[in-house]
């Protein structure tokens, strides 16, 4: 049986441990992954308020896929598999770090109480992070970066030094923007979140945990008034019926939202190029760009020979309501970017192919006559990442790709470092 149909069988699954709002069951036969069943629990002050929500499962569940569905489109690295049944999804099994990782935007509660003469609603314009142990006896101390490597943690194999750390704030900072990206779909700022890492049995930390509405303050409008988060559970004086029916009212209205996370716009690479000859080099940049969220349109024709057809296929893309990048591929005398470029508003890059003479044609692609405002790559990728970054302030599916690949950029490096000194 697979690993879907194995955990649907309740027979199968045996608890492992159970939280304030969530309950993890080990899978017979699939040692490497687990379930994750979410609660009716809805809990505050370190539990010293609980309530039980009927229906507060299935929209965290909910929620809580949505928000990993899309960190896993975008590929970051997480333990979600998929959505099993309305209260459950299958993981990665982890080991948890007990370290909450906290990513901030704007001053707000306890924040403020921690930093006095701090105004609230101050922005922070590099995400702030901060940490604390998971202690609830002490109500989860804030640890410095020093506490946390003074207390010598080791999980999978994994000691948690420096540069975990460091690694784990990247992330951490990562997952806020890209979820940002996401909320700003529907107008909504992300004022703050939390998260959580585990290691995997190979080693690797990834963000696990849940991600649902207890986990982050949400302000339609940027305004506190408007909150659908959990701190409105929190900011009843006392819990009435009228006050838990705003609170799952407004859950419902974060499950429904998060869903549309995953909705991918519509943004496009256009890749003219001035002969047939060029195509396979053309399909490197449409790999990469493709790769990055972005659809791609290939077209052949010459700024020389077809000049008047060249600027009606221009034509084509100017107007429509679709965010486009023009890349121009062409060798020799580089007419076709500069031609383009001269008469249309979207965005050029010019790509030349390689060839012998390329260091003699380059120039015509670097010296451009004044009012034309065209850049120049050489490389297939980077003029599909320079497209995609251009095209990232219209779609959140490609800011969050491009965000991706350089974090796994440095954890390319993170790996080999620790692989090096691992092996020493």
């Amino acid at each position: 049986m697979s690993l879907t149909e194995t955990s649907k069988d309740p027979a199968n699954l045996t608890k492992q441990a159970e939280g304030k709002t969530k309950q993890i069951f080990a899978i017979k036969g699939f040692h490497d992954h687990v379930v994750i069943r979410s609660k009716n629990d809805l809990t505050a002050f370190n539990a010293a308020r609980k309530d039980e929500l009927e229906g507060k499962s299935k929209i965290a569940n909910s929620t809580t896929c949505n928000v990993f569905s899309y960190l896993q489109a975008i590929g970051l690295p997480t333990h979600f598999e998929t959505l099993l049944s309305d209260t459950e999804f299958i993981a990665k099994r982890c080991t948890m770090i007990p370290i909450e990782w906290v990513a901030r935007r704007v001053a707000t509660g306890s924040f403020l109480k921690r930093n006095p003469g701090v105004a609230e609603g101050y922005r922070f314009n590099d995400v702030k992070i901060e940490t604390f142990f998971k202690d609830d006896a002490n109500n989860d101390p804030q640890w410095t970066d020093e506490q946390i490597i003074s207390a010598k943690m080791k999980f999978a194999g994994l000691k948690i030094g420096p540069a975990e750390i460091k690694l784990m704030k990247k992330l951490t900072k990562t997952i806020f923007r890209v979820l940002e990206k996401g909320w700003a779909l529907s107008e909504c700022s992300l004022i703050d979140m939390k998260v959580e890492f585990g290691v995997t049995s190979g080693g690797q930390v990834v963000l696990a945990d849940v991600i649902d509405n207890d986990s982050w303050r949400v302000w339609p409008h940027n305004d506190k008034r408007l909150q659908l988060d959990k701190q409105t559970y929190r900011d009843l004086k006392e819990v009435t019926t009228e006050g838990l029916e705003l609170v799952i009212k407004n859950y419902e209205k974060v499950m429904n939202l998060t869903a549309k996370f995953t909705k991918t716009p519509s943004t496009r690479v256009v890749i003219f190029m001035g002969s047939a000859s060029d195509v396979a080099f053309c399909q490197k940049i449409a790999t990469e760009a493709k790769r990055l969220g972005v659809d791609v349109v290939l077209r052949v024709s010459s700024a020389h020979k077809t000049t008047s057809e060249t600027l009606s296929m221009v034509s084509e893309y100017e107007d429509g309501g679709v965010p486009t990048v023009v890349i121009a591929v062409a060798g020799r005398s580089n007419g076709l970017g500069p031609v383009i470029a001269g008469h249309s508003t979207l965005p050029v890059i010019n790509c030349p192919p390689p060839s012998e003479q390329l260091a003699e044609d380059v120039w015509s692609s670097l010296r451009m006559p004044s009012g034309i405002g065209c850049s120049t790559l050489l490389d297939p990728k980077e003029a599909a990442l320079a497209a995609a970054k251009i095209l990232a302030t219209h779609d959140h599916m490609v800011f969050g790709r491009v965000l991706t690949t350089q974090l796994q950029h440095y954890m390319t490096i993170y790996t080999a470092d620790h692989t090096l000194n691992k092996a020493h």
